[in-house]
């Protein structure tokens, strides 16, 4: 109940059974472009009668690339230069279109050091698939909310806007 408004709020994660594994050790995607520990999450709020759904999913960055654990607090991300991404990577994009229509990228993996090259060539092969139906925000969330700086999760909600309304 919200200013004497009673309603029904539902949150429902589905995680999918396709490349489940600890953080670390299962990171990528497989050839079907299945992304490792994908999780779907639905929120239903039904008021009066009326409902409404928004869907949001995550997953490891959806190009063949792996993480191997070490001795070191972070490893180093290690990119495949042995196989074609875009093939993965289209067949991740192709199903998440068929399955939730348009996509927003929200990418917020550092865009310095050992994962810096995750986020360009994660960039890079967006605009290279060029599909209308997905579009693509970095936003360097360690950086901008260090410090316990939440209020800078504006300048986030500020890029997305336009998109959310749509």
């Amino acid at each position: 109940s919200i200013n004497g408004k009673c309603f029904d709020w539902l949150l429902i994660s589905r995680r999918s059974c396709f490349r489940a594994g600890v953080r670390y050790y299962v990171r990528g995607i497989d050839s079907e472009g299945h992304a490792a520990n994908f999780v779907e999450t639905e929120q239903i709020v039904h008021y009066k009668g009326s409902k409404a759904s928004f869907v949001q999913t995550r997953g490891s960055i959806p190009f063949f690339w792996s993480q191997r654990p070490n001795l070191k607090y972070k490893p180093k991300p290690q990119i495949s230069k042995s196989v074609n991404h875009m093939d993965g990577f289209q067949r991740h994009f192709d199903s998440q279109i068929i399955s939730y229509g348009k996509q927003m990228i929200v990418n917020l993996v550092n865009q310095k050091g050992s994962e810096k090259p995750l986020e360009q060539t994660f960039s890079k092969m967006v605009n290279t698939m060029a599909n209308g139906m997905v579009r693509y925000v970095a936003f360097d969330f360690h950086k901008e909310c260090s410090r316990m700086r939440w209020d800078r999760l504006q300048i986030l909600m500020d890029q997305l806007a336009d998109q959310q309304d749509e």
